[in-house]
């Protein structure tokens, strides 16, 4: 048997299905694994892969707020109040 990861593990969870924190916590242990530079290759690809796609995740989740925002922001009837507050954006 090959080494590296257990063959029994469970498939990973499809990253379409995880939340904004869930993709950025599995990231991060990615991320991790790649810095230790234990392991081997084929599992360093594949972190590499599953990364990749999680990183676009979080960028196309983190658009999508940033745009809800800007929604709420300029309201049905215009910009509203909140650019006028204290730290506001104008």
């Amino acid at each position: 048997m090959p080494q590296g990861r257990d063959q029994t593990e469970a498939a990973p969870r499809p990253v379409a299905d995880m939340s904004f924190e869930e993709a950025m916590a599995e990231l991060e242990a990615i991320v991790s694994r790649l810095d230790s530079g234990k392991g081997n290759l084929d599992d360093a690809m594949a972190d590499y892969e599953r990364g990749t796609a999680l990183r676009r995740h979080c960028e196309a989740r983190l658009a999508a707020a940033e745009a809800r925002v800007q929604a709420i922001i300029d309201g049905p009837n215009g910009p509203s109040g909140l650019r006028d507050l204290p730290g506001g954006q104008e």
